[in-house]
């Protein structure tokens, strides 16, 4: 294999300390299309950046559409994405489709990691099959039941199978959301069913664990963060920048589902927490954080400032003023995040074009069902 560090050599100086450094820094490669980036992609990368010390991602072009379909955001939004993942070291943009070992050489990498679930080219080839054959990929585990195909089917069906009410408030979801492409026969194993287990200790891994310092300036936020979108991030940008410790307060199914109506929130409460919790610009978050934010909240939290995007501001269910309380003291601020999209827009891409992703989605599930039978009957094969 060529020196993997040549390419970085010129740029580090002649001490023995750096030199070090580079020999022992195990740079990782992944990449993918990372369309309406979810928790799902943010686990794989979290996984892949525990093999290695430098997490290098390379993000795909809206080229990708001959292997893909259409994706829902165009590539800038999607570098800026997975820019925002913390576990991410450096986007590479307009990354190869098909991942070569001249890829991972140009970028200084050791190996690739992806999920273990299965990705074809448009002829049905695996798009790692290089690196396999090289002996520099490995595998992570993919997050059973998220994938950009069931959110984009969740929107397409307009169901609320997927919200946590009642006594399930705040339990697992294990709901089905159904037959995405309508076709019995294109349930694929990897991305055709919804079925997200939530635990602590999946959620102790996307926290960052770390207290607020004394004399640190904390700032509140609250929403649905539903579909985690570039809208979202600018904000979240924003607000941090307005502090040193970032607070986000996540309200519950029934509340999102009151004040946005129809079939919102897309993502259930434990999936928006993930979702927010994979976000650099993140410290902690509230799970079920009351609509209105309240003294009690403030004061425990040390909360110094609170901050709301220019949306509109739906009154509590008794018709007050959510904000009241940080209004009263002083300690709010109204902040433009510079972007124009909204979870709504989101939907509306979706549903303008509804009969592209419906063909997508049954495209993408019928491909993976061959593929995964090829791969059993293989298995099956060499157990005989």
């Amino acid at each position: 294999m060529p020196n993997k560090n040549k390419r970085f050599a010129d740029e580090m100086d002649d001490s023995d300390e750096s030199k070090k450094h580079l020999k022992s820094c195990v740079r990782v490669w992944c990449d993918g299309c990372y369309d309406m980036v979810h928790f799902g992609h943010a686990n794989q990368l979290r996984q892949a950046k525990a093999m290695g010390d430098y997490l290098i991602v390379g993000v795909h072009t809206d080229e990708i559409t001959k292997h893909k379909g259409p994706p829902v955001f165009n590539e800038e939004e999607r570098y800026k994405m997975v820019r925002a993942i913390k576990w991410v070291d450096e986007v590479v943009e307009g990354a190869p489709y098909i991942t070569t070992i001249e890829t991972l050489d140009k970028y200084g990498c050791d190996f690739c990691v992806h999920g273990d679930d299965i990705t074809l080219d448009a002829s049905g080839q695996d798009t790692y099959r290089y690196v396999k054959e090289a002996k520099r990929y490995k595998e992570c585990s993919r997050t059973a039941g998220v994938s950009t195909t069931d959110l984009v089917g969740r929107m397409l069906l307009l169901t609320k199978q997927h919200h946590s009410c009642g006594e399930r408030e705040y339990e697992v979801d294990k709901v089905q959301s159904g037959s995405i492409s309508k076709d019995p026969s294109t349930h694929s194993p990897w991305t055709g069913i919804s079925q997200f287990l939530p635990t602590t200790h999946k959620i102790i891994q996307f926290a960052e664990g770390k207290e607020p310092k004394p004399g640190d300036e904390i700032v509140y936020v609250a929403g649905a963060f539903d579909l985690f979108h570039i809208g979202h991030l600018n904000f979240l940008e924003k607000a941090k920048a307005e502090g040193d410790y970032l607070i986000v307060g996540l309200h519950t199914d029934p509340v999102v589902n009151h004040y946005k109506g129809c079939n919102y929130p897309i993502m259930n409460l434990h999936e928006r927490v993930l979702s927010v919790l994979s976000c650099k610009y993140v410290n902690e978050v509230v799970i079920g954080a009351p609509y209105s934010v309240t003294a009690d909240l403030m004061d425990h939290f040390r909360v110094g400032l609170v901050c709301h995007g220019k949306t509109p501001i739906m009154p509590d269910v008794d018709g007050s003023d959510p904000y009241t309380e940080p209004k009263s003291r002083g300690k709010f601020k109204s902040l433009h995040s510079g972007s124009d999209l909204t979870t709504q827009k989101v939907v509306e891409r979706i549903i303008n074009h509804r009969l592209d992703f419906e063909a997508r989605n049954k495209k993408k599930e019928k491909k993976e069902l061959a593929a995964y039978e090829a791969l059993m009957k293989q298995k099956e094969v060499r157990i005989s």
